[in-house]
């Protein structure tokens, strides 16, 4: 997403205004306005003091497929119905313990 539009939509979900949000962040609302408007492009740094001011973090993920072993779907693809349905079971399985389990205080 464009540092523009995540600013601008920030902004109006904390329900500020440009000036109040310079006054939290200490970064000038000329500047606040030139990011919004796509004129400039902040650093990472300034958009995260940005945010938090918002309320907000900047949270950074892989995209989609990356990282992924696409092997791992191929092996399933290859698998027969009678494979997948097992392997299918199983992960229930796993998921079913999972939700039955309890975090011990410590």
């Amino acid at each position: 997403m464009e540092a523009a539009r995540l600013l601008r939509q920030a902004r109006a979900r904390a329900g500020l205004s440009q000036r109040d949000l310079a006054r939290l962040s200490g970064i000038s609302q000329p500047m606040i306005s030139a990011i919004e408007r796509g004129l400039q492009d902040p650093r990472h740094g300034t958009l995260e003091r940005l945010l938090r001011a918002c309320g907000q973090e900047l949270d950074l993920v892989l995209k989609a497929g990356e990282g992924v072993d696409p092997t791992q779907y191929q092996q399933l693809l290859d698998a027969s119905l009678r494979g997948r349905l097992a392997s299918a079971a199983a992960d229930a399985r796993v998921l079913e313990q999972l939700g039955r389990a309890r975090i011990r205080p410590r």
